[in-house]
């Protein structure tokens, strides 16, 4: 329960966020409209992951089983293993374009989570094989 309440807690801060950075920016790139779009579906992710916990708990059911925590074990080990090559190719673009430090940081962070979410969609519905 606690888990849940703080995902939308700290999903509701990115998006608050978000929306600061939104309304005080002078003028909005294509790269940041990508960016915010990212943003907002991470938020999304965020708090789908909080609310399948809440009704969980709502019907009684542990938040967390041990079947989910292997499919979050599985998504993090191949998320971690895809970004590492990510900020290969990041740090070549880097090398070849020059673009300013902290956007690149911005984009590695942003594809990082997005490699989880992606890999954690694919080991919740494909399933995990017995080893």
């Amino acid at each position: 329960m606690k888990r849940s309440v703080l995902a939308i807690i700290v999903s509701a801060l990115i998006l608050l966020s978000s929306l600061v950075w939104l309304f005080n920016s002078a003028s909005i790139t294509w790269g940041e409209n990508i960016q915010l779009i990212i943003i907002m579906v991470i938020v999304a992710f965020g708090l789908y992951f909080a609310y399948r916990r809440l009704t969980s708990v709502k019907r009684g059911e542990p938040a967390e089983d041990e079947y989910s925590r292997k499919v979050l074990q599985k998504a993090a080990a191949l998320s971690f293993y895809i970004s590492i090559y990510l900020w290969l190719v990041i740090m070549y673009l880097t090398d070849k374009f020059k673009p300013e430090t902290d956007v690149m940081f911005g984009w590695g962070i942003l594809g990082m989570a997005v490699i989880f979410a992606l890999s954690w969609v694919y080991f919740n519905f494909r399933g995990i094989r017995n080893e």
